[in-house]
């Protein structure tokens, strides 16, 4: 078994914006020693895109793949945008299967990570 995670987020006209995801998804793989790799793809305004991003990792093997949505807010690319391009590449696949995780806003950690943000410069 073969498993991934893919790191998407919306993409910026700013590369170090969108290095900033990269090197995210680089740190989340020193962590996540259960899967094979974790990459990141975007949205749009930078590549990979979301389906060139699966598609690479299809190539490579992958029988399993996370999509984990770096967005704040269920707004309209969480809700439409990012399913649909997941959809298309699992029509495309379907022996690989492709699970999508909770957008990282939705996260319960969420507000005691931004408290510890606000006590940082308290």
């Amino acid at each position: 078994m073969s498993r991934h995670i893919l790191v998407v987020a919306h993409g910026s006209r700013r590369e170090s914006s969108n290095h900033e995801v990269e090197i995210l998804a680089k740190k989340l793989a020193l962590l996540a020693t259960e899967f094979d790799s974790v990459s990141a793809a975007f949205l749009e305004m930078a590549e990979p895109n979301i389906k060139t991003g699966l598609n690479k990792l299809i190539e490579q093997g992958a029988n399993e793949i996370i999509v984990l949505p770096y967005f704040l807010a269920a707004g309209r690319h969480v809700v439409d945008d990012v399913p649909e391009d997941i959809e298309t590449v699992k029509a495309e696949h379907p022996e690989v299967k492709i699970q999508v995780s909770e957008h990282f806003g939705a996260v319960n950690e969420v507000p005691g990570l931004l408290l510890k943000l606000a006590l940082g410069v308290a």
